[in-house]
């Protein structure tokens, strides 16, 4: 093909993440048994110190609509602040990944999953990092992954001095990071509503 001919092709027709994604990285909870052991279930494992925690929410539109075909990822430390890699700062626990995969209810939007909570964690050229998730979202209709933190509200002290929450100009797009925490019965929960668009929208990283 001559390089003049280019400016006749068309341009590839994109594609978004869902609703099939499920299949593939979450068959259990989408109704296939197809592993015995399922990847992502478990972030923390039984042998993890520290609090047990569980954080639920929603993925909502611009409408106000939960948003029932969502994939999420997240990424954690544990209690000391360590990661699961060979440069997270330090050992872990045997059993703890520090990485999770859930989907959403298809009839309602909910999503949750079972952790513990992490501790403070070393950031970029010295700094400390306040308690926080790394969340991945994925769903029918974003055509790129969206990245973006879960912070604790009740680490107030911890959360006034993150390098990245302080980068956040406004203090109301700071509020948007922050999950609220519910006492009841069991484990501790932790709640966060992730909105998409429109009021209140959640703070998105460009990573």
């Amino acid at each position: 093909m001559m390089a003049d001919d280019l400016g006749y092709l068309k341009e590839t027709a994109s594609q978004t993440a869902g609703p099939y994604v499920h299949i593939g990285l979450a068959p259990g909870a989408a109704g296939f048994d197809i592993y015995d052991q399922e990847l992502g279930w478990d972030i923390a494992g039984p042998n993890a110190a520290g609090e047990r925690i569980r954080v639920q929410g929603r993925v909502i539109d611009g409408t106000g609509s939960p948003v029932k075909d969502v994939l999420l990822e997240v990424w954690q430390a544990n209690a000391a602040g360590h990661f699961a890699h060979p440069d997270g700062g330090g050992e872990v626990e045997d059993g703890f990944r520090g990485w999770g995969r859930v989907i959403t209810d298809f009839q309602t939007g909910d999503w949750a999953f079972d952790t513990v909570k992490p501790g403070p964690c070393p950031g970029r050229n010295g700094a400390t990092q306040a308690p926080h998730l790394n969340l991945w979202i994925v769903a029918r209709g974003i055509n790129l992954g969206l990245h973006t933190r879960m912070y604790f509200a009740d680490e107030g002290a911890a959360n006034a001095a993150d390098p990245v929450l302080t980068m956040i100009e406004w203090e109301n797009r700071r509020t948007t990071l922050l999950a609220e925490r519910v006492e009841g019965d069991g484990p501790a929960t932790y709640r966060f509503d992730i909105r998409l668009q429109g009021d209140g929208e959640t703070v998105f990283f460009d990573i």
